[in-house]
């Protein structure tokens, strides 16, 4: 399956839509919880709440429907700064996500839309 781009479709649709952002995400926290450089922070996360606030926020963030109804990113991310997260854990997981998107035969034109969505979020994530 390889997606490419068509112009008036959103990010949310080119991708798949729901279906393949839960695949995404599903398959972006498998790589996650085993890469030494990021695991430690979801240590003690609920990751089925998790998941399910990254697929509402990525469905958001693409375009799709607006069911996101977490808190903003930097409040959400505060105890995370705390521990320590800091630029190279940011880009790790945007290594990640690409990664999880490429396997899943996204389009590099998309892959960079959605690092773009991913970088516009580091200041707050990041506390900065």
């Amino acid at each position: 399956m390889h997606i490419m781009s068509t112009s008036n479709a959103t990010l949310f649709e080119q991708l798949g839509g729901q279906a393949a952002v839960e695949a995404a995400v599903d398959n972006f926290y498998r790589k996650v919880l085993v890469d030494e450089r990021v695991a430690h922070f979801f240590d003690d996360v609920d990751m089925d709440r998790q998941r399910g606030k990254q697929k509402a926020f990525l469905t958001m963030a693409f375009g799709g429907p607006h069911n996101y109804s977490g808190k903003d990113m930097r409040t959400g991310h505060a105890r995370l700064v705390a521990m320590g997260l800091n630029d190279s854990h940011f880009d790790a997981i945007v290594e990640l996500l690409g990664g999880t998107l490429k396997e899943m035969g996204v389009a590099d034109e998309l892959i960079g839309q959605v690092a773009a969505i991913a970088e516009s979020t580091r200041a707050d994530v990041l506390g900065k």
